[in-house]
């Protein structure tokens, strides 16, 4: 099992879900989306676990700092060209874990976007 943190070091929430996994003693890589960015792929893997009205960030400064125009029509494909361009318009923390199991795919996915106590530790146990 691999975990993964998606967020940024300043948000209040992310630090919140990366206390928790500490108290529990769960090892997990922390991406940082504003100094790391944000692959193609991996916002597609998101897209793949979540739908883009949830992943998008309308409540975040930078989505209220874009231009009006910028964001519309306001749509999927729109919406992915935004986070790709703006990564911190992503809704955090995201927690993916990946577990590596014989399986056609190659691995199984389980995505958590925002922070959830009870969903982190019920995932983790």
């Amino acid at each position: 099992m691999t975990i993964t943190v998606y967020g940024i070091k300043t948000c209040d929430t992310c630090r919140k879900a990366r206390r928790q996994l500490d108290a529990m003693d769960v090892a997990y890589r922390f991406h940082n989306l504003r100094e790391d960015g944000l692959d193609p792929r991996q916002l597609d893997a998101f897209l793949a676990g979540a739908d883009w009205q949830t992943l998008l960030n309308t409540r975040s400064t930078t989505w209220r700092q874009l231009d009006p125009a910028d964001k519309q029509p306001l749509d999927a494909e729109r919406a992915r060209e935004l986070m790709l361009a703006n990564p911190t318009l992503i809704k955090r923390p995201i927690l993916q874990r990946t577990d590596r199991q014989h399986t056609e795919s190659g691995s199984e996915d389980t995505l958590i976007v925002g922070f959830d106590a009870d969903r982190y530790a019920a995932l983790v146990s």
